[in-house]
């Protein structure tokens, strides 16, 4: 068998695809044009829509289709905590933990001490989602709308459990797959009747797990049977395919990689920040969104490690981050927001086009597992 045909799974025939390669849905960064370049190598390209409203989202997704005719796919979250948050608020739960107050003061003294300008309001695309407030539960209700409508052919639920929608999806024949962090996850997502999980393991960017990639990969493919799993965390090039394979998955998720691509949609202080950067210059952190996520160590973790106050949950938190990282990127300040990686950072060595990193990522899995097999 030759190293060629052992890059052949499962996930090649489920989406449709040349080699078992997802680009991760990194919101704001898997853009069109970088899940369009992915799809087009041969992978499967994610579009990073969490933070999009459904305007935009219908936008993304068709400007997709303009770029590829080959499969792709929409990542966005459906926390359950947001839900049960939302179910508090409707109830009129006044906790005082949730008052905004003190924490608004707090990101208005930080940007003060750190000099940092309010960035211009950012435009709606049209006036329909303006009402719509981020992380929400009517935001995921219309962003899910959409992706249904659009009939896409795979959907990503970053965060959460897409059973609710499974129906009209399936009726759509889209693929659902979910992001989980634990077998106990696995197997919920499970019983919905999703098509693939995704095991994102400790060492990944973003919101991940506390549990490593290399212990939480094999655990999740034993407990899933016939269900395929893609690994992610840490997996920066590739060797680090040919280890996901070994470890029983069929397919792998990567991010970070793609991230230090020409056509990822952060900014090129940023880029240059992951080329900048070493496995250790990464911490899970609240800060950012309210649930733990591995972001670049920055001048705004660290003063939430150092603060008396804690993070609020999502989406409470956001709030408070989002015109604080606003100002930054408007500002340019890497110190302040280099941005969201994994701790396979410290192997990128420049910006390149996404489609020489997906060939290196291949070309690279073949070599090792040609390797293992002599």
């Amino acid at each position: 068998m030759s190293s060629h045909s052992l890059l052949r799974t499962r996930i090649c025939e489920l989406f449709s695809i040349e080699h078992p390669i997802v680009l991760a849905g990194m919101g704001g960064a898997s853009t069109p044009e970088l899940a369009a370049a992915v799809s087009n190598a041969g992978g499967l390209g994610v579009l990073g829509a969490a933070a999009c409203g459904p305007t935009r989202l219908r936008a993304w997704i068709r400007k997709t289709r303009e770029l590829t005719d080959k499969p792709f796919g929409v990542d966005t979250l459906l926390p359950a905590s947001v839900r049960r948050q939302q179910q508090l608020s409707d109830a009129g739960d006044t906790d005082p933990d949730f008052s905004l107050d003190a924490h608004r003061a707090f990101a208005a003294e930080f940007m003060d001490q750190n000099g940092l300008v309010s960035a211009p309001s950012s435009d709606r695309e049209t006036d329909d989602d303006v009402d719509l407030v981020l992380f929400s539960e009517p935001f995921f209700s219309a962003q899910m709308d959409v992706i249904i409508e659009e009939r896409v052919p795979v959907y990503a639920a970053g965060l959460g459990n897409p059973g609710p929608w499974m129906d009209q999806l399936k009726a759509n024949g889209t693929k659902v797959m979910a992001v989980v962090g634990a077998v106990r996850h696995a197997v919920q997502v499970a019983s919905s009747g999703i098509d693939a999980v995704v095991a994102q393991g400790h060492d990944a960017g973003g919101h991940n797990s506390p549990v490593g990639t290399m212990a939480l990969v094999p655990q999740v493919v034993d407990a899933m049977g016939d269900v395929p799993v893609l690994a992610a965390g840490g997996i920066a090039d590739g060797r680090g395919v040919a280890a996901a394979l070994m470890l029983g998955a069929a397919g792998v998720w990567i991010g970070s990689a793609f991230l230090a691509s020409e056509e990822a949609g952060i900014h090129d202080f940023q880029k240059q920040a992951l080329v900048d950067a070493s496995e250790e210059s990464t911490v899970v952190s609240r800060s950012l969104t309210g649930k733990p996520c591995r972001v670049l160590r920055s001048s705004w973790t660290a003063a939430w490690d150092k603060g008396e106050l804690k993070p609020l949950p999502m989406p409470f938190q956001s709030m408070i981050s989002d015109p604080v990282m606003s100002a930054a990127v408007n500002g340019e300040r890497e110190d302040v927001y280099p941005g969201i990686a994994g701790q396979g950072i410290g192997m990128i060595k420049k910006v390149r086009p996404a489609a020489e990193i997906f060939a290196d990522y291949v070309d690279g899995a073949q070599a090792a597992l040609g390797r293992i097999a002599s």
